[in-house]
Protein backbone atom coordinates (compact mmCIF):
# COMPACT_ATOMS: atom_id res chain seq x y z
CA UNK A 1 0.00 0.00 0.00
CA UNK A 2 2.90 2.35 0.66
CA UNK A 3 4.19 2.06 -2.91
CA UNK A 4 0.74 3.00 -4.28
CA UNK A 5 0.62 6.04 -2.00
CA UNK A 6 4.15 7.01 -2.98
CA UNK A 7 3.31 6.68 -6.70
CA UNK A 8 0.19 8.82 -6.24
CA UNK A 9 2.16 11.54 -4.43
CA UNK A 10 4.91 11.56 -7.08
CA UNK A 11 2.27 11.74 -9.82
CA UNK A 12 0.47 14.58 -8.04
CA UNK A 13 3.74 16.51 -7.67
CA UNK A 14 4.83 15.90 -11.26
CA UNK A 15 1.55 17.03 -12.85
CA UNK A 16 1.90 20.76 -12.02
CA UNK A 17 5.52 20.69 -13.19
CA UNK A 18 4.50 19.10 -16.49
CA UNK A 19 1.72 21.65 -16.92
CA UNK A 20 4.17 24.52 -16.28
CA UNK A 21 6.82 23.26 -18.70
CA UNK A 22 5.14 24.56 -21.91
CA UNK A 23 4.79 28.06 -20.46
CA UNK A 24 8.40 28.05 -19.29
CA UNK A 25 9.57 26.99 -22.74
CA UNK A 26 7.58 29.78 -24.41
CA UNK A 27 8.90 32.57 -22.16
CA UNK A 28 9.93 35.61 -24.17
CA UNK A 29 13.53 36.64 -24.81
CA UNK A 30 15.17 39.80 -26.11
CA UNK A 31 15.99 38.07 -29.41
CA UNK A 32 12.35 37.17 -30.14
CA UNK A 33 11.73 40.45 -32.00
CA UNK A 34 13.97 42.36 -34.40
CA UNK A 35 13.49 45.58 -36.36
CA UNK A 36 15.20 46.59 -39.61
CA UNK A 37 14.55 50.10 -40.94
CA UNK A 38 14.78 51.46 -44.45
CA UNK A 39 13.78 54.69 -46.15
CA UNK A 40 13.17 55.71 -49.73
CA UNK A 41 11.74 59.01 -50.92
CA UNK A 42 8.92 59.95 -48.54
CA UNK A 43 8.49 56.42 -47.18
CA UNK A 44 9.94 54.70 -44.10
CA UNK A 45 9.62 50.93 -43.65
CA UNK A 46 10.27 48.69 -40.68
CA UNK A 47 10.75 44.97 -41.27
CA UNK A 48 9.59 43.28 -38.07
CA UNK A 49 10.66 39.71 -37.38
CA UNK A 50 8.44 38.13 -34.74
CA UNK A 51 9.81 34.90 -33.26
CA UNK A 52 7.86 35.23 -30.00
CA UNK A 53 5.49 32.38 -30.78
CA UNK A 54 2.38 34.58 -30.77
CA UNK A 55 0.84 37.66 -32.32
CA UNK A 56 2.19 41.07 -31.30
CA UNK A 57 0.72 44.57 -31.42
CA UNK A 58 3.46 46.67 -33.07
CA UNK A 59 3.95 50.31 -33.96
CA UNK A 60 6.52 52.09 -36.10
CA UNK A 61 6.53 55.83 -35.50
CA UNK A 62 8.41 59.00 -36.33
CA UNK A 63 9.30 61.93 -34.08
CA UNK A 64 10.98 65.17 -35.08
CA UNK A 65 14.78 65.20 -35.05
CA UNK A 66 15.63 68.90 -35.42
CA UNK A 67 18.81 69.47 -37.39
CA UNK A 68 19.06 65.75 -38.15
CA UNK A 69 20.31 65.04 -34.61
CA UNK A 70 18.93 62.34 -32.30
CA UNK A 71 16.99 64.32 -29.67
CA UNK A 72 16.98 63.45 -25.95
CA UNK A 73 14.45 60.72 -25.17
CA UNK A 74 12.31 63.15 -23.16
CA UNK A 75 11.84 65.33 -26.27
CA UNK A 76 10.78 62.27 -28.25
CA UNK A 77 8.39 60.43 -25.94
CA UNK A 78 7.04 63.47 -24.08
CA UNK A 79 5.10 65.03 -26.97
CA UNK A 80 4.47 61.64 -28.56
CA UNK A 81 4.57 60.75 -32.22
CA UNK A 82 1.84 61.73 -34.67
CA UNK A 83 3.24 59.93 -37.73
CA UNK A 84 2.96 56.17 -37.28
CA UNK A 85 1.71 52.82 -38.52
CA UNK A 86 0.48 50.12 -36.16
CA UNK A 87 -1.20 46.76 -36.23
CA UNK A 88 -1.16 43.14 -35.15
CA UNK A 89 1.94 41.30 -36.39
CA UNK A 90 1.76 37.49 -36.72
CA UNK A 91 4.78 35.27 -36.19
CA UNK A 92 7.25 35.51 -39.05
CA UNK A 93 8.32 38.62 -40.95
CA UNK A 94 6.05 41.60 -41.65
CA UNK A 95 6.80 45.07 -43.03
CA UNK A 96 5.15 48.17 -41.56
CA UNK A 97 5.32 51.10 -43.99
CA UNK A 98 4.65 54.79 -43.40
CA UNK A 99 3.97 56.66 -46.66
CA UNK A 100 3.73 60.32 -47.70
CA UNK A 101 5.94 61.63 -44.92
CA UNK A 102 6.64 65.38 -45.17
CA UNK A 103 10.26 66.33 -45.88
CA UNK A 104 12.31 66.73 -42.73
CA UNK A 105 14.47 64.92 -40.21
CA UNK A 106 12.92 62.25 -38.04
CA UNK A 107 13.90 59.65 -35.48
CA UNK A 108 12.37 56.26 -36.29
CA UNK A 109 11.06 54.34 -33.28
CA UNK A 110 9.48 50.90 -33.04
CA UNK A 111 7.75 48.91 -30.33
CA UNK A 112 5.86 45.64 -30.02
CA UNK A 113 3.85 44.17 -27.18
CA UNK A 114 2.44 40.71 -26.73
CA UNK A 115 -1.27 40.39 -27.38
CA UNK A 116 -1.75 37.50 -24.94
CA UNK A 117 -0.40 36.91 -21.45
CA UNK A 118 2.28 36.95 -20.17
CA UNK A 119 2.83 40.50 -21.35
CA UNK A 120 6.20 41.34 -22.88
CA UNK A 121 7.30 44.46 -24.74
CA UNK A 122 10.14 45.12 -27.20
CA UNK A 123 11.27 48.70 -27.97
CA UNK A 124 13.95 50.00 -30.32
CA UNK A 125 16.95 50.99 -28.23
CA UNK A 126 17.47 54.68 -27.44
CA UNK A 127 19.85 56.54 -25.12
CA UNK A 128 18.11 56.87 -21.72
CA UNK A 129 15.41 54.27 -22.50
CA UNK A 130 16.00 51.89 -19.56
CA UNK A 131 14.38 54.03 -16.80
CA UNK A 132 11.23 54.32 -18.92
CA UNK A 133 11.09 50.58 -19.61
CA UNK A 134 11.42 49.93 -15.86
CA UNK A 135 8.08 51.73 -15.29
CA UNK A 136 6.10 49.05 -17.14
CA UNK A 137 4.69 46.22 -15.01
CA UNK A 138 5.84 43.48 -17.38
CA UNK A 139 8.89 42.09 -19.12
CA UNK A 140 10.58 44.69 -21.37
CA UNK A 141 13.44 44.47 -23.83
CA UNK A 142 15.50 47.09 -25.67
CA UNK A 143 15.87 45.74 -29.22
CA UNK A 144 19.39 45.87 -30.67
CA UNK A 145 18.18 47.83 -33.74
CA UNK A 146 18.49 51.28 -32.26
CA UNK A 147 16.24 54.17 -33.17
CA UNK A 148 17.87 56.14 -35.96
CA UNK A 149 17.60 59.54 -37.56
CA UNK A 150 16.62 59.81 -41.21
CA UNK A 151 16.25 62.91 -43.36
CA UNK A 152 13.50 62.74 -45.99
CA UNK A 153 13.35 62.58 -48.87
CA UNK A 154 15.84 59.76 -48.40
CA UNK A 155 18.10 57.75 -50.67
CA UNK A 156 17.58 54.68 -48.47
CA UNK A 157 20.28 54.69 -45.78
CA UNK A 158 20.05 55.78 -42.14
CA UNK A 159 22.07 58.82 -41.16
CA UNK A 160 23.30 57.21 -37.94
CA UNK A 161 26.00 54.56 -37.79
CA UNK A 162 24.51 51.19 -38.85
CA UNK A 163 24.40 48.69 -36.02
CA UNK A 164 25.13 51.35 -33.39
CA UNK A 165 23.76 50.21 -30.05
CA UNK A 166 22.79 53.00 -27.70
CA UNK A 167 23.28 50.89 -24.59
CA UNK A 168 20.89 48.44 -23.10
Amino acid sequence: MHSITRAALIGAAALPLAMAAPSLASASTAADVTFTYSASGSTVSNTITNNSGGALQCSTSLANAPGGVLPPIEATIGPGQTIYESGVIPTGTTVQTINDIPDGSYVVLASCGSVDEPTSMWVSDYPGLEPYLAMFPYTTYAVQQASWVVSLPSAGAPTSTPGMNFGS
